[in-house]
């Protein structure tokens, strides 16, 4: 991956908030009851997520009475998190405010960690991208190297990128392997010293914010789910194939995390009972041991060693191996071992779809990850198997589409993540008085929503 650095200009003007060290801000406001909370809570995900836009759409769309959204509204002015704006188009009386989110109150801080590779931003609270940076990184390098990096990587973006506005909301972190997603740490043997590491302390004791940490999967069906391909769609399975295979599910507008946050591992599902397919989680014809990239650069080292194919040999000549990138480079030219192997996989990965369709019934599966930017062999493969093996009520009207973020699907989505955790009823409680979540790392120990 070539590494870079890409401030934005031209973003909210404001003092950039001193992220370390940040001191909790003094109440500035009453507490609310809570009939009152649970009414600015609704009134202000109407503005937030963009479903309305004006006092009488607020009315329209929640039950709220006027009076209580006026009142709701008229708090939510006064505590900065919703302003007014232009005039609106009148539909016979007087011609109402348009209000608007204020998502130039902070910034928040997001690192995507793939296996080898991370993805760093500064975000606004509506996910728009101030500056971001990718490079490459090796999660087996372990946690304390691997998030040192981060924490510099934070600092140079906020040395470097114009218009950050107010102080530091939050800060989320996506990891490649299941997460807890109530204590922020991962349950993951198979990745060497991550297993229970305290990610949220370790971030919470820098920046003095709350942190969220989840599985990369799951921002990524976040990213996609606020952004990208998938609005507009509450039954939504992301599947991203890099170095292993994982999901990410929203079931019925809510992510779905599972009971331990493990759900959507579905590169661990069995595809064959084969002793000598042994997958890095110790059991034996798992999906990821034979389709994900890891399969994939395995599969194409051994078809250059055999001479199967001169354009996988050379690759392993030039750089003495072959990875997942080779094979569908070299398959983009036609090589017909490299699209073997890619539709091979697309196979498997559609067959394990198939079921996930038959159970779960989505209207869109999106398919997400460095091995998914593969030539059109692996997509179609996988989307002949699900509409051959599939029920056909449930593929009526199923799409299958790529994913149309790319690389920063995932930082949109920790973004993503830690906004609606901050503005969960639970959390939004803990920090409302004080005007803003700076300085209140406890607000994160609300629990997730």
């Amino acid at each position: 991956m070539t590494q870079r650095t890409t401030p934005v200009h031209g973003g909210s003007a404001g003092p950039r908030g001193d992220a370390q060290g940040s001191a909790p801000p003094p109440a500035r406001f009453g507490p609310l009851p809570d009939e009152s909370l649970d009414a600015l809570v609704t009134v202000l995900d109407e503005v937030r997520l963009g479903r309305s836009s004006a006092r009488a759409d607020v009315v329209a769309r929640t039950g709220l009475g006027r009076a209580i959204v006026a009142q709701r509204i008229g708090e939510l002015i006064e505590r900065g998190l919703i302003a007014e704006g232009d005039v609106g188009p009148s539909t016979g009386g007087r011609p109402p405010r348009q209000l608007a989110f204020r998502s130039d109150a902070g910034h928040i801080l997001v690192a995507d960690l793939g296996a080898t590779s991370v993805d760093v931003a500064v975000t606004t609270l509506d996910g728009r991208i101030l500056g971001h940076h990718d490079e490459p990184m090796q999660v087996a390098a372990g946690p304390d190297a691997c998030l040192g990096r981060v924490e510099a990587l934070f600092e140079q973006l906020l040395g470097t990128t114009d218009g950050v506005p107010g102080r530091l909301w939050g800060v989320g972190i996506g990891v490649p392997g299941p997460v807890e997603f109530q204590s922020g740490r991962p349950i993951s043997p198979i990745m060497p010293g991550w297993d229970g590491y305290p990610i949220r302390e370790r971030f919470t004791d820098r920046y003095r914010a709350p942190v969220w940490v989840d599985n990369d999967v799951n921002i990524l069906a976040l990213g996609e789910w606020r952004s990208g391909v998938a609005i507009g769609h509450d039954n939504v399975v992301v599947v991203k194939i890099g170095t292993g295979i994982g999901a990410g599910i929203i079931s019925d507008g809510r992510m779905h995390r599972g009971a331990q946050g493990s759900a959507g591992d579905v590169g661990h599902i069995q595809v064959v009972d084969d002793p000598a397919v042994v997958c890095r989680c110790g059991n034996i014809g798992c999906l990821e041991a034979l389709a994900g990239g890891a399969a994939l650069g395995q599969a194409g080292l051994a078809a250059a060693r055999d001479g199967r194919s001169e354009r996988l040999k050379a690759a392993l000549d030039q750089r003495g191996a072959v990875t997942a990138e080779d094979v569908a480079r070299v398959a983009s030219f036609g090589d017909p071992v490299a699209v073997a192997m890619l539709q091979s996989a697309g196979r498997r990965i559609g067959s394990m779809l198939s079921s996930v369709v038959n159970f779960f019934n989505p209207s869109l599966i999106v398919i997400g990850g460095g091995v998914a930017n593969s030539p059109d062999q692996l997509l179609a493969a996988i989307r002949e198997t699900i509409y051959r093996r599939s029920l056909p009520l449930a593929t009526r009207d199923l799409l299958i589409q790529r994913s149309s973020l790319g690389g920063l699907a995932g930082v949109i989505g920790a973004s993503a993540m830690v906004v609606d955790q901050l503005f969960a009823r639970e959390a939004i409680g803990r920090w409302i008085a004080a005007g803003e979540p700076s300085g209140l790392p406890e607000v994160a120990m609300a629990g997730p929503e």
